[in-house]
């Protein structure tokens, strides 16, 4: 299923400062579950012998993220919109494994636990439910849902680098950064005792971004104008709202003149900058400084449990050594940290789904517009995902675990699909090659050794 392209002209690209906001909502949305629980979780068992492969899986990222944003900044479409001219069947396989990958609420859970460490009590499952029900309604009446979802996530990356400062200062020692340093560098390559694949699998999808929070980087970057999204209507509310993201099946090309070539070339540099900058270093830092500190704290303890009640523990240390303001910072972040990313989360698979299913199955229809779709998934994931913790699958780790699996597994399908997407469907001098087309190679071998090894040891087990 092939759609029309229209040639229109690539827009002047703004200053970089203007562009900064797609990669800081994505590493919003990524700074949580992994940077929060799962990373420090593994620190805490395993030592510092796993930082080679989050610094690894960040460089991964990068080559697929930019290629994602690649084929939108070329055609103003999504790169699941480009999957699906193929065949919709890719685009129904990545919409269900997404809502699989999200409809666990282990980001929201997570939070609302840690919610009841910093209040002295509580029911974490109602306070999630409460919470999914809070976002609902903040997404539903933002009158353009990326502006919203780009304030939160930053407030929350401001604040977390906030944290991290004052860490660094007040807890993490010299002798520390030294293990560190030395453990990724003399244990690369090196799986620590104690660490299976499926946690492995589980740490490569909660590393920076995973799943189809990567891919939605192709509606971000077009609700923020990047290159030729600025020709397609951003997604708004239906009920505050007054634009309509495209429901039509189009994508855009230039002329490829030299005007519009030095124009892509411009767009390409600074989308790079802006993505390097906001998303792989912030997230460098946090899964790093977060380590250390999970590593400064708890490593050697016997008495750490598979839930995030060693956050509870870090943070009676913390008041320990260094005074009670640090434990309620400390707790305060992470439940900012968590429901945040729920937040994002729940946007991304609205966004996704509801793009798919305007562009291939509703695109004449009056009633269901793309934000009206929006609305409803975004529902749909609240209700879902409130009946799973209601029925008592409440294990937050469990459910991160299971969410972030699904994420290294989706992540290896589209990594191969954008090999052929931005080497077939792209204008020769805009394709992908050379450096970039190999790294994106290894980034489908990279992915697909640990889901390989994951499956070989579960049935090993069986």
């Amino acid at each position: 299923m092939l759609t029309e392209t229209t040639t229109r002209d690539l827009p002047e690209p703004p200053g970089l400062r203007k562009m900064v906001g797609p990669g800081v909502v994505a590493v919003g949305i990524g700074m949580a579950a992994g940077e929060i629980i799962l990373w420090p979780y593994l620190t805490a068992i395993g030592g510092l012998g796993l930082l080679w492969l989050a610094f690894t899986t960040l460089a991964v990222q990068f080559v697929i993220n930019m290629e994602i944003e690649r084929y939108t900044l070329a055609t103003g479409q999504t790169v699941v919109a480009g999957f699906s001219r193929w065949w919709k069947g890719w685009g129904i396989i990545i919409c269900l494994a997404g809502a699989f990958q999200y409809v666990w609420p282990g980001w929201a859970t997570s939070g609302s636990t840690v919610f009841t460490y910093l209040i002295g009590g509580g029911d974490p499952v109602w306070i999630t439910v409460a919470t999914l029900v809070v976002i609902g309604a903040l997404l539903s009446l933002s009158k353009v849902v990326y502006r919203t979802v780009e304030r939160v996530e930053t407030v929350k990356v401001v604040l977390t680098l906030f944290f991290l400062a004052v860490v660094v200062v007040f807890v993490i020692s010299l002798s520390t950064w030294g293990d560190g340093a030395k453990a990724t560098v003399t244990e690369f390559g090196q799986i620590p005792d104690g660490i299976t694949f499926t946690m492995l699998l589980s740490a490569i999808g909660a590393a920076g971004a995973g799943g189809v929070h990567n891919l939605v980087l192709s509606n971000w970057i077009r609700d923020k104008r990047y290159g030729m999204g600025a020709h397609v209507p951003r997604l708004v509310s239906p009920i505050t709202g007054q634009e309509e993201a495209s429901g039509n099946g189009d994508r855009y090309q230039f002329p490829l003149d030299e005007t519009s070539m030095s124009r892509w070339n411009l767009w390409w540099k600074r989308a790079n900058v802006e993505h390097l900058v906001t998303f792989v270093a912030v997230c460098f830092v946090t899964i790093g400084v977060m380590s250390l500190l999970a590593y400064e704290t708890l490593f050697g303890r016997g008495d750490l449990k598979s839930d995030p009640s060693f956050l509870r523990i870090q943070g009676d240390i913390f008041e320990a050594e260094v005074g009670t303001w640090l434990k309620l910072l400390f707790l305060a972040v992470a439940v900012v940290s968590l429901w945040a990313a729920a937040m994002g989360l729940l946007d991304i698979i609205g966004r996704l789904a509801s793009d798919f299913l305007r562009r291939n199955y509703l695109t004449d229809s009056v009633r269901w517009t793309e934000p009206r779709l929006y609305l409803l998934v975004v529902w749909i994931e609240i209700v879902l995902g409130s009946a799973i913790l209601l029925a008592g699958f409440t294990q937050p780790l469990g459910l991160l675990i299971v969410s972030t699996c699904a994420a290294s597994v989706v992540t290896l399908l589209y990594s191969i699909l954008l090999v052929r997407l931005n080497t077939k469907d792209l204008p020769a001098p805009i394709r992908i090659r050379g450096w970039r087309l190999g790294g994106l190679l290894l980034a489908i071998t990279f992915y697909g050794f640990f889901a390989i090894a994951m499956v070989v040891t579960q049935l090993d087990k069986l």
